[in-house]
């Protein structure tokens, strides 16, 4: 056998690992954010989401406008709508679901959180713990 007759093995290309996607959003959120977004001043590329201190309970949720997308965030896109993650909030808001509520006397969004531990009683900020090893697990981190 020459190396003519050789049989081809092909190297299978890398398999890709599936990203998770931190957070999801309810319709009434897409549509609120994409409303949002088209009404903005400036071009807005994304919506950046994250978590910062303070407030009675801890922590706040934090939304800005992303006119551009930095190294290293996660992009999740969602109903149309693309959300940034800064990066020291992903553990925090692994498994969240954003809604938005219209109510008689106010509205707003309204995160879903499974690591959150407990909340303010005006509503402002929460505690929340970073996800769990098995949350991680489950969701193939």
């Amino acid at each position: 056998m020459t190396s003519q007759d050789a049989p081809v093995t092909e190297t299978p290309a890398p398999r890709k690992r599936p990203r998770f996607q931190v957070l999801s959003l309810t319709e009434a959120a897409a549509e609120r954010l994409r409303e949002i977004m088209e009404n903005s001043d400036t071009p807005v590329e994304a919506v950046r989401l994250g978590v910062k201190k303070g407030g009675c309970a801890g922590m706040e949720y934090t939304m800005e406008y992303a006119q551009s997308i930095v190294p290293g965030e996660d992009v999740v896109e969602d109903k149309g709508v693309k959300l940034v993650i800064d990066p020291k909030a992903v553990l925090f808001l692994l498994g969240t679901e954003m809604d938005f509520k219209v109510g008689k006397m106010s509205s707003g969004f309204v995160f879903n959180n499974p690591n959150q531990t407990s909340a303010c009683g005006c509503g402002e900020s929460v505690e929340i713990q970073p996800a769990s090893p098995e949350a991680l697990a489950q969701a193939g981190v």
